[in-house]
C-alpha cells in the first residue's frame, strides 16, 4: 500500500511540474509575442476585459470588439476589419489592444503601430546604411495576421505619405489581411489624408464603429 501511495504521490508530483513548466512556456511565448506585436507596457494590460462601457454605444463597441476577437479565425480568412473612429480617450486603442492580445492567445500575429511610425519605417529603409530594403521594410506591415494602425491622421498628408500608405494598405488588401484603422478623424476627412483610394478599400473590408461619448479622461 505503502508503495503505490509513493508512485501515486510520484505521479502527482510530476504532473504538477509538467503544468507548471507548460505554464511558464506559455507565459514566455506569450511575453515574447506581446513584444515583437510592438504592444507598449503601457497598453500590455488593456484587455477586454478591463474595458469599461460607460453608456450603451461604448457596451456595442465592447461586444463588437469582442465578438470580433472570439471569431477572428473567420475575420482572418476574409480580411475583415474594422474602423474605429471618434473623440480621443474613448477606448479605441484599449478596444483594439485588448482584440490583439486575444488574438496572440490564439497563435496569430499582430502589430500595433502608428501611422506615422509606419510611414517612418518604410522611409528608414531608404536610407544608404539601412539594413533593410524597401520591400523588407513593406513586407513587416504587410506579414501581421492583423495590423493595427494608430493615429490615422496625425501624420503629415504628403504625397509621399499617401503613397506609402497606399502600398501598406494594398498590400494586405491583395493578400486579404485584416486592419482595424483608428483616428480621431471622420471618414471623409480621412480620405483627404491617407488617399480616398486607401478608404475604398476600408469601406469594402471593414465594419465602422463612432466613438462619440464623453473622454474617459475627462472624466477623471
Amino acid at each position: 500500500t505503502c508503495g503505490l501511495c509513493a508512485e501515486s504521490e510520484a505521479i502527482a508530483e510530476k504532473a504538477e511540474r509538467e503544468r507548471i513548466e507548460k505554464s511558464e512556456r506559455e507565459r514566455k511565448r506569450l511575453e515574447a509575442a506581446i513584444g515583437r506585436a510592438n504592444i507598449p507596457v503601457r497598453f500590455q494590460t488593456r484587455t477586454l476585459d478591463t474595458y469599461a462601457p460607460t453608456c450603451e454605444t461604448a457596451m456595442r463597441a465592447h461586444n463588437a470588439a469582442k465578438s470580433y476577437a472570439q471569431n477572428f479565425e473567420t475575420h482572418y480568412k476574409n480580411g475583415q476589419g474594422l474602423n474605429f473612429i471618434g473623440g480621443v480617450g474613448t477606448g479605441k486603442t484599449h478596444l483594439a489592444i485588448g482584440i490583439a492580445l486575444e488574438t496572440i492567445k490564439q497563435g496569430y500575429t499582430p502589430l500595433f503601430i502608428s501611422v506615422y511610425s509606419a510611414v517612418r519605417h518604410i522611409k528608414d529603409s531608404w536610407r544608404r546604411d539601412s539594413d533593410r530594403s524597401e520591400t523588407e521594410a513593406l513586407n513587416d506591415l504587410i506579414a501581421p495576421d492583423l495590423l493595427i494602425l494608430d493615429e490615422v491622421g496625425v501624420q503629415f498628408s504628403s504625397d509621399t505619405e499617401r503613397l506609402i500608405i497606399f502600398d501598406v494598405m494594398n498590400g494586405r488588401y491583395e493578400y486579404s489581411k485584416p486592419t482595424i484603422i483608428l483616428s480621431n478623424l471622420k471618414m471623409d476627412e480621412i480620405g483627404s489624408v491617407i488617399g480616398e483610394r486607401v478608404v475604398d478599400r476600408l469601406r469594402e473590408c471593414n465594419k465602422a464603429y463612432w466613438f462619440n461619448w464623453e473622454s474617459y479622461r475627462a472624466r477623471r
